[in-house]
């Protein structure tokens, strides 16, 4: 397990109906195993007034009923709960999403090449070499957020986002990387186009991804693309 620290973990009152529990100041594995390992323990024994809770990279959001509890009363619970938690035996989906690295579906590449110093191909083969993880969803629906874009290809944000980045577009900045299921602005890196649909429709089960599955990329044409685009609905 994750030895405490003087700092850690820490807990936030959010509103009047939820606690945020962090673990760490910066993006790391074993931050982010105590995240899971506390997901899995309140799954298995919550408190009173408990509604859900919400993982990210470092820290989980204990959403509750304010009329049937409180922050302090959560509080003693996690922290109870913690004392217990025992390592997540988890056994992740691992998924095989495909990629289109051709015009015009990856207007960035170029960009991403010139600044890394390196070949579009190296750029496209350090891609499908990293080894991604789902850590979190966030900002939009379906928007799993990945890490392990690999140091060669890693570029901060750019300094204004980009509006009208289609479905299904393949993105990095950091160590993270996105394929996106809305048409919105965005101010990272696009290097690709996916045909996976993330968001299922299905109720039980609305998103492909689980928390903790790993994802490996191949690569795919733009006539392949377009054959898979049209089978899953995702737009091309």
């Amino acid at each position: 397990m994750t030895p405490p620290t003087p700092e850690h973990p820490r807990f936030t009152p959010v509103a009047d109906h939820a606690l945020l529990v962090e673990f760490a100041d910066v993006i790391g594995e074993e931050a982010h195993a105590a995240v899971l390992r506390l997901d899995a323990a309140l799954a298995d024994r919550s408190c009173p007034g408990f509604i859900e809770a919400i993982p990210a990279y470092v820290s989980l959001l204990v959403d509750f009923d304010p009329l049937a509890t409180d922050h302090s009363l959560v509080e003693r619970h996690v922290r109870q709960v913690l004392e217990r938690a025992v390592e997540v035996v988890h056994r992740p989906t691992l998924h095989e999403v495909a990629v289109c690295y051709e015009t015009p579906f990856a207007p960035d590449l170029d960009a991403v090449s010139r600044r890394t110093g390196l070949s579009l191909e190296a750029v496209i083969n350090a891609h499908l070499a990293g080894t991604y993880q789902v850590y979190m969803y966030g900002f939009a629906p379906g928007y799993a957020y990945l890490a392990g874009v690999p140091t060669s290809i890693q570029l901060d944000r750019k300094p204004a986002p980009v509006r009208g980045i289609a479905a299904g577009s393949v993105l990095i900045a950091g160590p993270q990387c996105i394929v996106t299921t809305l048409t919105m602005p965005t101010g990272w890196w696009v290097i690709g186009r996916s045909p996976a649909k993330i968001l299922t429709g299905d109720a039980g089960k609305p998103v492909l991804f689980e928390v903790g599955d790993r994802i490996r990329f191949h690569r795919i044409s733009a006539d392949d693309l377009a054959v898979q685009a049209r089978g899953t609905g995702v737009h091309g």
